[in-house]
């Protein structure tokens, strides 16, 4: 029966294609995976948000280069598990319409906190978010026993969906079709196959760190990881797993409400200017940081305390 005008209405969820990158531990090509699928995906069109989960400034900065906006961190150890899935409602939101959001994981997929029993893992923040989970795995070493490992993954935690994998390194056709072979076993499936090769790789130096020509020679890596991605791994699927993420039942992040009493009206004059260090060794600021300045009634300017001679004009605080 249709709902009549005067009876209460449920809050409407909120529609957002996302997944989870993962793997079994460091090394196997998180990044590269994740990044590579967020270049990808914007290539075709989409637009595309980055999510890392934990506190890293690093990845990040990639995700930056491959979406072409803030990359935004997720971290229950940081916030509190309560704010993660509204922080990433409100970061698919907050600059510009989303297509679709790739979230890049931490470590290995259950690795959090020690002794926290998975708190603030990459698993943790899936569940958080009820997130699918596409595996990146490292199949250099290894043939069958890459099904053991996506197998053990994928039913180690009631309640987490590994959703695909997609096989980093492969040596060579046989070597592949063998991997391919074993883990059919699985019920996962296989996205793509990225062949071991020099080209397919995410930037390795610390973006922070690196003059404005290196960062030039990251963003032609990243367009070629992409070219690269595009090539080797099923995006319409990626896509499908994607979108079969419920949708969202949460109210975003909000900076006013965050900060209670100490939010500020848009005042009617200039605001209050805060200096902002930025430039070559200031990289590093989460995005919610300025949000907060501004619900706060004050205009963030940033500045290069390496090559500025003075504070921006009219500058209240630093």
């Amino acid at each position: 029966m249709p709902r009549t005008s005067d009876e209460p209405q449920e809050p409407a969820g909120t529609a957002l294609p996302r997944l989870v990158v993962s793997a079994p531990g460091s090394g196997h090509g998180k990044t590269t995976l994740a990044t590579g699928l967020m270049a990808a995906l914007r290539a075709r069109g989409l637009a595309v948000a980055g999510f890392k989960v934990g506190p890293d400034f690093i990845d990040p900065g990639y995700h930056s280069l491959a979406t072409g906006r803030p990359g935004r961190n997720l971290d229950p150890f940081l916030t509190s598990q309560a704010l993660v899935a509204p922080l990433l409602v409100h970061g698919a939101a907050a600059d510009g319409p989303t297509d679709v959001a790739v979230i890049e994981g931490v470590m290995g997929l259950f690795d959090g906190r020690i002794g926290g029993d998975g708190y603030a893992s990459t698993a943790h923040v899936a569940s958080l978010t009820r997130s699918p989970i596409v595996l990146a795995l490292d199949v250099s070493h290894m043939t069958r026993t890459a099904a053991a490992i996506v197998h053990g993954l994928a039913t180690f935690e009631p309640g987490v969906r590994v959703a695909g994998v997609v096989l980093n390194k492969a040596a060579s056709g046989r070597h592949m079709r063998e991997v391919w072979s074993a883990l059919e076993a699985t019920g996962v499936p296989v996205l793509g196959v990225l062949p071991r090769d020099a080209g397919i790789e995410a930037p390795s130096r610390h973006l922070g760190l690196v003059p404005a020509a290196e960062r030039d020679e990251a963003a032609e890596s990243i367009a070629l990881l992409a070219e690269r991605v595009a090539e080797h791994i099923d995006l319409d699927h990626v896509l499908a797993i994607a979108r079969s993420a419920p949708d969202l039942e949460i109210p975003a992040w909000d900076a006013s409400a965050a900060l209670g009493a100490a939010a500020r009206p848009v005042p009617d004059g200039p605001r209050p200017v805060v200096a902002v260090a930025a430039g070559r060794a200031f990289t590093f600021r989460y995005a919610e940081t300025d949000e907060l300045l501004r619900a706060a009634g004050l205009e963030p300017v940033l500045f290069d305390p390496l090559t500025s001679p003075a504070l921006p004009a009219g500058s209240a605080g630093l």
